[in-house]
């Protein structure tokens, strides 16, 4: 394999479209439906959030799905992929580490997560693009941040990815086409080994039942067509998931989200 890329410091790749304070630097980009930003790593930790429209954000601990009411804290050096589902405007906050060490903000920073991104952390996160701050506002404003930061954590549109050879091609014939009804007897004669190996190695990587799993993927299906198709409805989206009802549906969707499709539709 190639080696992996490392990501300049985003200052220096980005003129134009970009602000810093100390330790911290801000990077505003665009884009467009269809764009992949292929495997990659940054010398700084990173706040990715997407203004408008949604993105998928990939790491070798699985797949985060971000709608603009979600954002994704990924650590140093930490390798990750961007695929853009919806036209996206990227807000990008990159933290230098002696930054977040000397500020003792690191704790809990270690590891990546999906972050609910509130009214405050929302408008907080805008507000530091604003080309008529001063320094001491931006400084006020990246406290506000770090402090929302640590009270968002959320999983509701994290599927996790098997690392084990098998269990990994099993779950991504699940990915390729959520909404068919995969039974655990098939995927296992498609990847070579037994339906208790097989359910065991989901249980052991994911910390899910395979049924849980394929509900997960299912959920992080419809909440991409939620995000990107604002035309959809439950109906139909119930029925294309392969569930018996909506209510069936929405009670699956709330389980995974704690939201029903409609408040979450309504939110996106």
């Amino acid at each position: 394999m190639p080696p992996m890329t490392i990501v300049e410091t985003p200052i220096k790749a980005v003129l134009g479209n970009r602000r810093s304070t100390a330790g911290v630097h801000l990077v505003a980009r665009d884009y467009a439906k269809g764009t992949r930003l292929d495997p990659h790593m940054h010398r700084e930790a990173q706040l990715v959030y997407a203004a408008r429209g949604t993105m998928q954000v990939t790491t070798p601990k699985g797949r985060w799905l971000v709608p603009p009411d979600r954002a994704v804290w990924v650590p140093s050096r930490l390798e990750h992929a961007i695929d853009v589902l919806a036209d996206i405007e990227m807000r990008t906050l990159y933290f230098d580490l002696p930054w977040l060490k000397r500020e003792q903000r690191d704790e809990g920073l270690t590891k990546e997560f999906v972050v609910r991104v509130s009214p405050l952390l929302h408008q907080a996160i805008l507000a530091l693009f604003d080309s008529r701050n001063t320094p001491e506002r931006t400084e006020l404003l990246v406290r506000l941040v770090m402090l929302e930061l640590h009270q968002a954590g959320d999983s509701a549109t994290f599927v996790p990815l098997p690392r084990e050879p098998r269990c990994r091609r099993a779950a991504m014939i699940v990915l390729d086409d959520p909404t068919a009804i995969h039974e655990i007897e098939t995927l296992a004669r498609a990847v070579g080994t037994s339906v208790r190996t097989l359910s065991r190695l989901f249980s052991a990587e994911t910390q899910l039942t395979f049924k849980s799993w394929c509900q997960r993927a299912r959920v992080a299906a419809a909440i991409e067509r939620l995000s990107t198709d604002a035309n959809v409805s439950v109906k139909q989206l119930a029925a294309q998931l392969g569930y018996a009802s909506v209510p069936a549906f929405s009670a699956a969707f709330r389980q995974v989200t704690g939201r029903t499709p409609t408040e979450f539709a309504r939110k996106v």
